[in-house]
């Protein structure tokens, strides 16, 4: 019988669907390469990342890093976890406090993402970011909110799903919208009164926006998206809490 090769092709190429590899060098460890790297995102952008420059920033060649990420989408995918690490995840539940927990929960996620705005740019490619420890760990916290809350076995999870992508949507465009205030040098007060005269002046033909635009002018932009990602969590879990009566 002809012997099998040790080495299989990966099915799915993820960092977390293939074993860790190889002896890791004590100079030079996954977790110092991982935390370079957001550093270098945060300051940066998803842009300016590179194995040869991180490797740079490290004091080692890039082949260095290669012994522990296979390709910059591994080593993003492990930057994306390490940021998810920040999110407060629900920990002992109580069924009377379950919208509490949960939108206790959704805020340090929007939070994280606000904190680190180059993670918009990159979620839609990190198929497999759900199996970092991270996002199990946030998971497991949030399945525990909703099961406990009383939502069927088989509503906990597309519950908590909704939820999420509530979260990610606001704070993805959020976050476009903070890197493009970054780039302008401006803060966001100086920037939005310098749009307002042309917003309002494409809004001439449309009434309604015009009333609108005009109830915001002068207002902290800030305070605003604070108040809108506000009035849609509570509408999400007022939807969610129809499930349980």
């Amino acid at each position: 019988m002809p012997s099998r090769s040790p080495s299989r092709e990966q099915a799915i190429p993820s960092v977390w669907t293939r074993p860790r590899g190889g002896r890791e060098q004590p100079a030079l460890s996954r977790e110092q390469i991982v935390t370079e790297a957001v550093r270098l995102l945060d300051t940066e952008g998803i842009d300016a990342l590179s194995m040869r420059k991180l490797g740079n920033r490290l004091g080692a060649g890039a082949t260095s890093l290669y012994r522990h990420v296979a390709n910059k989408d591994e080593l993003i995918e492990l930057a994306v976890d390490e940021i998810y690490g920040e999110i407060d995840a629900p920990g002992a539940t109580d069924p009377a406090r379950w919208r509490e927990e949960a939108a206790q929960c959704a805020h340090s996620l929007r939070g994280t993402m606000l904190r680190h705005p180059w993670i918009a740019s990159v979620l839609g490619e990190m198929g497999m970011s759900y199996l970092g420890p991270n996002w199990m760990r946030l998971s497991e916290g949030l399945l525990g909110v909703f099961t406990s809350a009383g939502f069927p076995a088989d509503e906990a999870d597309p519950a908590m799903a909704t939820l999420i992508a509530y979260v990610t949507g606001m704070a993805t465009s959020e976050a476009a919208w903070l890197t493009v205030l970054a780039r302008s040098g401006q803060d966001e007060q100086e920037w939005v009164e310098r749009l307002w005269p042309a917003a309002e002046q494409a809004a001439l033909a449309y009434p309604r926006l015009r009333e609108s635009y005009a109830q915001q002018r002068g207002k902290d932009p800030r305070a605003a998206r604070e108040r809108d990602f506000q009035y849609g969590l509570e509408r999400v879990l007022d939807g969610l809490e129809t499930r349980l009566r």
